[in-house]
């Protein structure tokens, strides 16, 4: 069993040779990647990423970002492609092929035939000068001078640098897109990440009971409310408009400062500034909301009107943190 110090001592130069790793691509950002990024934007195809082993798994999250963030892609394994997954690609499609040495016996199968197909070939690979090298159209330099591994050998450092170069890519067709949130949510709609850009308050508001009072109503009946929807709070209504909220805390803090409760009504208690957010506003501003103000319920209204009420419990069970 290593000591304590030896395994903090592995896992920083690791990161620090992976950092660095990382560091070196920046001279490799050059003309031919400006010319991918170009090509990309103006293909009418798809985007085919492939490799083999470590690169073949790096590849496929290159593909996820890709197509998570508006440039449709499609992995392809290198083994496979000469097995006949090369029909899934068309005469349009742009192919990466990731390749640390660029000389593996598929890659150098694979290479040659989509040449002969005609398709534009990029080649992310570690020694520019090897047989994909040449035979790309052009070049995603991802050369780094050693692996973190201490023998060399596992593939550490050079499939981080091709995971920062895809993302760097990625990056820059984003940017050219001009791709935004209201995209990025068309392609996350499940999950937090989603719900933090589609999810409107209304939509939270309309799954919850709707706590109203009329302003004369009695202590009782205000405690009465409250607990019978399980918002901690009340709204209080006069003529349909919004006179204020009462909340537990409040009552609280009433049973503290009244011994006789018997002439305290609604109005009594109720804030009258209570805060309010549109039914049409993004969850995640009424997240915002309730942390600005330190309050835990919030009105949300349709046309000024009372149309529901958000719990932060609510927006805590959607995720949206």
């Amino acid at each position: 069993m290593k000591s304590k110090k030896s395994i903090i001592d592995n896992a920083i130069n690791t990161l620090q040779l992976e950092a660095q790793a990382i560091l070196g691509l920046v001279g490799n950002v050059n003309d031919d990647f400006v010319k991918v990024v170009d090509l990309i934007i103006q293909s009418e195809g798809r985007v085919i990423v492939t490799g083999i082993g470590k690169s073949a798994i790096i590849a496929q999250k290159i593909v996820a970002t890709f197509n998570s963030t508006g440039t449709p892609s499609i992995f392809m394994h290198a083994a496979d492609a000469v097995h006949g997954d090369l029909g899934m690609i068309q005469k349009n499609d742009i192919v990466i092929c990731l390749s640390k040495s660029g000389n593996t016996p598929e890659i150098k199968i694979l290479a040659p035939l989509l040449k002969q197909a005609g398709n534009i070939m990029i080649g992310m690979v570690g020694q520019p000068d090897s047989d994909l090298g040449l035979q790309a159209d052009y070049i995603l330099n991802t050369y780094v001078e050693k692996e973190a591994c201490p023998h060399n050998l596992a593939p550490t450092t050079s499939t981080t640098a091709q995971l920062a170069m895809g993302d760097a890519l990625a990056v820059c067709l984003l940017h050219a897109r001009n791709f935004n949130e209201d995209d990025f949510a068309k392609y996350h709609p499940g999950g937090a990440l989603g719900k933090r850009l589609y999810l409107k308050a209304g939509d939270i508001a309309v799954k919850n009971q709707k706590p109203s009072i009329h302003s004369s109503a009695s202590v009782k009946d205000v405690i009465v409310e409250i607990s019978q929807n399980r918002l901690g709070a009340v709204v209080v209504i006069e003529g349909g408009s919004i006179l204020g909220i009462i909340t537990d805390g409040d009552i609280r803090r009433m049973l503290e400062k009244y011994s006789n409760l018997a002439n305290i009504k609604a109005t009594d208690l109720m804030n009258r500034n209570p805060k309010t957010i549109d039914r049409e506003m993004l969850a995640v501003h009424a997240l915002e909301l309730i942390k600005a103000n330190n309050i835990t319920q919030l009105l949300v209204t349709e046309e000024n009107k009372y149309f529901g009420m958000i719990h932060l419990h609510d927006l805590l069970q959607e995720g949206i943190i």
